[in-house]
């Protein structure tokens, strides 16, 4: 018996020792932190946040990769709890919303998907090569409804899904279900951030348009008489549609489709009407705003780009406030057009809508001398947008002789090469660490000056090569004898700053893309104007023991589409001058605009997948059938001995709504039509038979037609 005892007592010995070793080995600490905010959701496991449950939401939150509001179930005052949880503070959340991308289910199209049996549209989408006659056209078969864990969604009557705003809480399950990228979720936030992608169905117009500016859409709701709602869709991509109504150089009448028929559509002069419809009433009509955010930003320079960028900024929920150098803002609109083009109170009254939509106006405000870029931030801005144009500007303000640094020790090299305005001193170089940015030959004349005035250190930045530089032997022999280092297919990415003044570059190899830091003191720009440059505190700006941190970095905003992977400064896409279109200054400025929200959110800077640049190969009709040909309706204009009023008189509604009915309502590969029959290029014939085998034609009037994915709600 007491051999058994001893048997038993030994084996629980071992089984405790074998039991804590387990317990040692195989042990899970769970973060009380997470446990908590786990107690805090609901517990649905609705999958709405984009994630695996409720745990794995509570995990993401408190490792900062997820935000406190991202449970869309849980609603504002859960989020308020759980920040508490974190010890953090939450920002109002403008709520997304899905929104379908077609307007013709496949009902209605001219030609319809087989999907023979199958009743899933990814798989759908994969039959056959998926593709029959638009890429980017519903399927129909209610994947998005089916996958909806708030049953937002049901499938109408045109075979397209339809959204309850009301229980959609933008989680974003459709958007991830649909193979097409049909339903997506919209906000004001998502439409001024994104750019067009080939995922869109954008019109031939709308893709010329440099603003982007829904075209089919606004003359739609022309044809219809609600102007106010054509007011508001223009608004959505243009802060002036007054001012562009009747100055804009129309390179989208240039792609309307009715040119193969007969003549473009009237575009910009119903652009106008809707616009003058809005002055004539005096009752503004502003476009939607996300919910204050109460981000404070600082732009400098009141022409057309610097205050579309507040315009667009502004609309993004934060404090905006443009510091203009004249007495009055609207930049070389003011200045360089003819006023029976462009009275000055069509200027004032679209200037005063973008004050309405939030925005403040400092006037005889010029940076470098009543402000500075460290001031603004140390006053509390988050960040500090130039846009204060070149020599054009100053030019028109009347101050050609005078030397203008905007950027703490940054110059334009036009100053520095004409000897009656270097020489007095303005522009120092001795002792300095001196970098000439682009110039071609003149950064060698550069060079040699800057060394003659005592520069330590001189370092020329080509984004050329040597050869496309255009830099001959004794070129080069000026600069080794003025002591220069030239760096080829060298552009700046980075410019790097403290108080009032600058310490260093970021420069970047454009052949291998690596990066290292110069010093430099003083920096000049072979170009007509200053870059465009987002200035803010370092992210991880560390205070040291004594004293106050007052360093900055700058960085350019994301480029034109068609340098939309390059951030370096002086790129083709770079402006030269103001004097170019203001519709392209109304892009660049919501480019800002966005480019300015993602530095101040730590976001990464573009980052978009497949955007549409202006190379891109999309599909496209090149003729019409069955469309009859009407007249174009051509503006009246004044007596030509009266040119003192403006010589364009507008449409009145009878003629805008007659010449918005000439409007096909394009689609990519679609408009409307009264026949049935069009020709696709790139078509091959094995595909129009395979076509013409699939479904009937004569009861159907449309192909496709879909609406942008950035309508307004």
């Amino acid at each position: 018996m007491l051999e058994a005892i001893y048997i038993m007592g030994g084996l629980g010995i071992i089984i405790g020792i074998v039991l804590a070793a387990a317990s040692k080995i195989f042990y899970v600490y769970v973060d009380p932190m997470v446990m908590a905010v786990e107690g805090a959701l609901p517990g649905a496991n609705c999958g709405g946040c984009g994630l695996p449950g409720c745990s794995a939401n509570a995990e993401a939150i408190v490792a900062g990769k997820a935000a406190p509001n991202s449970c869309v179930a849980g609603g504002s005052d859960l989020a308020g709890v759980i920040a508490g949880i974190l010890g953090v503070s939450v920002e109002a959340k403008e709520p997304d919303i899905a929104l379908p991308g077609c307007t013709y289910g496949v009902r209605k199209a001219d030609l319809k998907y087989s999907y023979d049996g199958i009743n899933d549209c990814r798989a759908a989408a994969l039959l056959s090569g998926g593709m029959k006659v638009c890429n980017i056209g519903c399927l129909g078969l209610g994947t998005c409804a089916k996958s909806c864990p708030f049953n937002a969604i049901t499938m109408g009557p045109e075979g397209l899904p339809v959204v309850n705003e009301e229980r959609c809480t933008g989680c974003g399950t459709c958007e991830r279900a649909c193979p097409k990228h049909i339903i997506t979720l919209s906000s004001v936030t998502r439409r001024i951030i994104r750019e067009y992608t080939t995922d869109d169905c954008t019109t031939p117009c709308q893709r010329a348009c440099p603003a982007g500016i829904d075209i089919r859409e606004y003359i739609h709701q022309v044809s219809l008489g609600d102007y106010h709602r054509a007011i508001q869709v223009i608004k959505e991509r243009n802060p002036f549609p007054t001012v562009i109504g009747r100055i804009c150089p129309r390179p989208c009448e240039n792609e309307c489709r009715r040119k193969h028929i007969d003549e473009p559509v009237a575009i910009n002069g119903l652009k106008r009407f809707a616009a003058d419809f809005e002055k004539s009433r005096n009752e503004r009509i502003l476009p939607f705003k996300a919910p204050a955010t109460g981000r404070r930003i600082a732009v400098i320079g009141g022409g057309v780009e610097g205050l579309s960028t507040a315009f667009f900024s502004a609309r993004l929920g934060h404090e905006l406030t443009v510091y203009e150098a004249s007495d009055k803002p609207g930049g070389l609109l003011k200045t360089a057009i003819a006023r029976n083009r462009l009275p000055m109170t069509i200027l004032d009254w679209d200037i005063d809508g973008i004050r309405e939509i939030g925005v403040n106006l400092r006037t005889s405000q010029m940076l470098g001398r009543d402000t500075t870029i460290a001031a603004l931030l140390k006053e509390g801005y988050e960040a500090v947008f130039l846009a204060s144009g070149g020599w054009d500007s100053r030019l028109a303000r009347g101050a050609a002789n005078q030397i203008e640094s905007p950027i703490p020790g940054v110059f334009l090299l036009i100053d520095l090469l004409r000897p009656s305005i270097a020489d007095n001193g303005a522009i120092p170089c001795a002792g300095k660490q001196i970098v000439i940015a682009g110039g071609g030959k003149a950064a060698v004349k550069a060079a040699m000056i800057c060394k003659e005035r005592g520069a330590a250190k001189v370092t020329v930045l080509l984004r050329e090569t040597k050869e496309a530089a255009k830099l001959d032997e004794p070129d080069m022999a000026q600069l080794k004898a003025a002591g220069a280092t030239v760096r080829f297919q060298n552009a700046i990415d980075r410019i790097n700053g403290e108080a009032d003044a600058i310490v260093s570059l970021e420069i970047i190899d454009l052949s291998s893309g690596e990066k290292q830091i110069i010093a430099s003191d003083s920096l000049f720009i072979a170009a007509g104007r200053f870059p465009e440059l987002i200035f803010a505190r370092p992210r991880k700006e560390e205070k040291p023991e004594t004293g106050e941190v007052n360093t900055w970095e700058a960085v350019p905003p994301s480029k034109h589409p068609e340098a939309y992977d390059e951030r370096s400064l002086l790129t083709n896409a770079d402006p030269l001058t103001d004097i170019s279109a203001a519709i392209r200054a109304i892009a660049a400025g919501r480019r800002g605009a966005a480019s300015i929200h993602q530095v101040i959110y730590g976001l990464e800077m573009g980052g978009q997948e497949n955007v549409l640049k202006p190379d891109t190969y999309v599909q496209d009709v090149d003729h019409l059938e069955a469309v009859a040909p009407t007249k174009r309706h051509i503006m009246p204009v004044c007596n030509p001995e009266d040119m003192k009023v403006e010589c364009e008189l507008g449409f009145d509604e009878e003629t805008a709504k007659t010449e918005a009915g000439r409007c096909l309502k394009c689609g990519l590969v679609c408009y409307q039509k009264e026949a049935q029959s069009m020709i696709l290029p790139g078509i091959r014939p094995a595909d129009l038979t395979a076509m013409s085998s699939v479904g009937s034609r004569s009861d159907r009037e449309v192909l496709f037609d879909f609406e942008d994915r950035g309508r307004i709600h």
